[in-house]
C-alpha cells in the first residue's frame, strides 16, 4: 500500500439517530421555493440513496472478513458498525421520500440502473467493491460539506426537507473516512482507488443530470426557460456547484489523500466541525438510538 497521511485525532463516536421528521403526510412537488429544477435535482439524489446505500453497507461487510482479529483493529469495527447503522438509517428515511416522490408522478430510473450495474459486478473482489464505496463516500462528503457550508444551497426550501439533508449531510460528514479506513487497513492500492473514482465521477455526474432530467420531463418543467436558467446558475454561477466542488473532488487523486484533511485548507471551519455544530443546534430534530462504542 502506497503511503497516506493519517490524522492523529481520535476517530469520532458514530450515533445512529432517528429523524423525528414525517414525511408521511407528503410534501410540495416543488419544495425548493418554487425552484422546479432545484427541487428535481434533489429529488433525483434521493431516488439514488437506498439502492446506493445498500451497496456500501454490503461492500464494507463483505471487505470487514477480510479484516484481522487484532486490538488495533476494534476502534475501526467500532466505526463500522456505526457507520452500517447510519447508513440504514439514510436508506430508511430516503425511502419514505421517494415514496412521496412517486405518488407525485416522478419514475425512479437511477435504482435500476445502478442495481443492474451492482448486479454484473457481484463476481468482482470485494477490494474493488470497497475502492467504489470510498469514491461515493468522499463524493456525497465534498456534496454534504457544500449543503452544511452554504445555506444558499437550501435556502427557501421545505423545512422538513432542509432537516432530511442537512441531517444526511452531517452524518455523511461523520463517518467519510470508515470505508477509507478500512480499504487501507487491507492494503487498498492507490492505482485502483483513483481508477474507480474516476468511474464513480463520471457515472455520478451523468446519472444525476439524467435522472432530473426525466424528473422534470414528468413535472412538466423541463421545457421552461426558467428550468435551465436555475440550472445553469446552480451548476455554473458564481457560487454554484461545480466551482464549489471540483477542487475538494480533485484531491481525492493525491497520493497522500485522507477524507479527515479539510477539503478546503484555506477556510477555518472544518467539515466536521460544521457537522457537529449542525447536530448540536438541531439536537430536536432527532433521536439517537445506537452508538458504537
Amino acid at each position: 500500500m502506497l503511503p497516506t497521511s493519517s490524522p492523529a485525532s481520535a476517530p469520532p463516536e458514530l450515533r445512529v439517530r432517528k429523524l423525528e421528521v414525517d414525511l408521511g403526510e407528503g410534501f410540495p412537488t416543488r419544495w425548493h421555493g418554487g425552484d422546479a429544477f432545484r427541487s428535481m435535482f434533489f429529488n433525483a439524489l434521493s431516488m439514488s440513496f437506498p439502492v446506493g446505500e445498500q451497496f456500501f453497507i454490503d461492500s464494507v461487510r463483505e471487505a470487514l472478513k477480510k479484516l484481522p482479529e487484532a486490538p488495533e483493529h476494534e476502534a475501526l469495527r467500532r466505526q463500522i458498525q456505526g457507520f452500517i447503522g447510519q447508513e440504514a438509517t439514510h436508506r430508511r428515511v430516503h425511502g419514505l421520500y421517494n415514496e412521496q416522490l412517486a405518488q407525485q408522478g416522478l419514475v425512479n430510473r437511477w435504482q435500476h440502473w445502478a442495481q443492474k450495474r451492482i448486479d454484473r459486478t457481484r463476481h468482482f473482489n470485494p477490494m474493488h467493491h470497497l475502492a467504489v464505496t470510498c469514491a461515493y463516500e468522499h463524493f456525497t462528503a465534498v456534496l454534504a460539506d457544500i449543503t452544511l457550508r452554504h445555506a444558499d444551497v437550501l435556502d427557501g426550501a421545505d423545512d422538513r426537507l432542509q432537516t432530511v439533508w442537512r441531517w444526511h449531510a452531517a452524518e455523511e460528514t461523520e463517518h467519510s473516512a470508515v470505508a477509507f479506513a478500512l480499504y487501507q487497513a487491507l492494503g487498498g492500492n492507490h492505482a485502483w482507488r483513483v481508477r474507480w473514482f474516476t468511474y464513480v465521477l463520471i457515472t455520478f455526474i451523468w446519472e444525476a443530470l439524467a435522472q432530473t432530467v426525466l424528473n422534470l420531463w414528468h413535472d412538466g418543467s423541463l421545457a421552461r426557460p426558467s428550468s435551465w436558467w436555475s440550472a445553469l446558475c446552480f451548476g455554473f454561477g458564481r457560487q454554484g456547484l461545480v466551482w464549489r466542488s471540483v477542487g475538494p473532488l480533485l484531491r481525492y487523486y493525491r497520493r497522500d489523500f485522507h477524507p479527515d484533511q479539510p477539503l478546503h485548507p484555506a477556510d477555518q471551519a472544518s467539515a466536521r466541525a460544521l457537522a457537529e455544530r449542525w447536530l448540536n443546534e438541531h439536537a430536536s430534530q432527532y433521536r439517537v438510538v445506537g452508538a458504537a462504542r
